[in-house]
């Protein structure tokens, strides 16, 4: 039935929130999303039906039976298979025209220019604890003057940061330099959701794990943070509307149905956040969760 695909009829209904020619716009552009977990095939498949034209997709895991309370894809029929093999599939039957190029053994510092090649957006989605993946992504955005675009899910809500082409930078604001593990966990923590507003549900502590690098997650997070990325994604790539940019940021929580703007002038140097990251540490490692001392130096 490809033949009977037509772009403007596929998306007409996103015109009045959009005008014809922001929509071809939009067909134009180009979005790397790293990590296609559960947040990533959300943020591809949103972006997809919103029209985007184009996209470089990262991952090199495959679907699992865990995967099945939040992950686009993830289904009985695509256990064993290759996320990114997957999700291509998917957004190329909603739209047979889409150029999706992929990075089947995800980004790194190999070959994280090839990814970031020609794109006008970063999407990131990788795993909470993929460090390394983010120190080599982030810095390359600033470099060739990519927006990058960050949502965390979070509880049953989402944290997002948008990291702008002469702005604050991802690690000016996270401040990762000299870090261990347990320390850049905590700070990506803390820097994400300032505000924290999910904390006061949480009713099981052990299923945050920082030893084995995991932590609980809903759809329900995963699917506000494609919603809010999206809508980032569209602001920035049409360039109109206000974009938080950091130090700002914005926390949405349904359970709580409190929605807060969070500013730390400084990122993780603000005498705030250093505090929280204390506290954070404190409790933490009481729960025996931390393979050392982290935050020992709030710099």
């Amino acid at each position: 039935m490809t033949s009977a695909f037509n772009y403007e009829k596929a998306f007409s209904r996103n015109i009045g929130w959009v005008s014809e020619s922001e929509q071809q716009t939009l067909r134009g552009k180009r979005v790397a999303i790293a990590g296609l977990g559960g947040v990533g095939g959300a943020h591809l498949l949103t972006l997809t039906r919103l029209g985007i034209g184009a996209f470089h997709i990262a991952d090199f895991d495959n679907f699992d039976i865990p995967n099945f309370n939040r992950q686009a894809g993830a289904m009985t029929s695509t256990v064993g298979r290759q996320k990114s093999e997957v999700l291509a599939e998917m957004v190329r039957d909603i739209n047979p025209e889409l150029q999706v190029t992929v990075f089947d053994k995800g980004v790194n510092e190999q070959n994280v220019e090839a990814f970031l090649d020609g794109v006008d957006l970063y999407v990131d989605a990788l795993d909470f604890f993929a460090f390394s993946a983010r120190k080599a992504v982030f810095p390359a955005c600033a470099r060739r003057g990519i927006p990058a675009t960050t949502a965390a899910p979070l509880g049953m809500g989402a944290a997002v940061l948008n990291f702008l082409p002469g702005g604050m930078t991802f690690e000016e604001y996270f401040r990762w330099e000299g870090c261990s593990e347990d320390e850049m966990a905590l700070r990506f923590l803390i820097g994400l959701s300032p505000a924290m507003l999910q904390r006061g549900y949480l009713v099981d502590q052990s299923a945050v794990d920082f030893k084995a690098r995991k932590g609980p997650s809903t759809i329900m997070a995963c699917d506000i943070c494609a919603g809010m990325a999206a809508t980032e994604a569209l602001k920035i790539l049409l360039r109109r509307g206000n974009v938080l940019t950091a130090p700002h940021g914005a926390q949405f929580d349904a359970y709580r149905n409190k929605f807060v703007k969070t500013w730390r002038p400084g990122g993780n140097r603000n005498p705030i956040q250093r505090l929280a990251l204390l506290i954070a540490t404190r409790q933490v490692s009481r729960m025996g969760q931390m393979a050392g001392p982290a935050a020992k130096k709030q710099s």
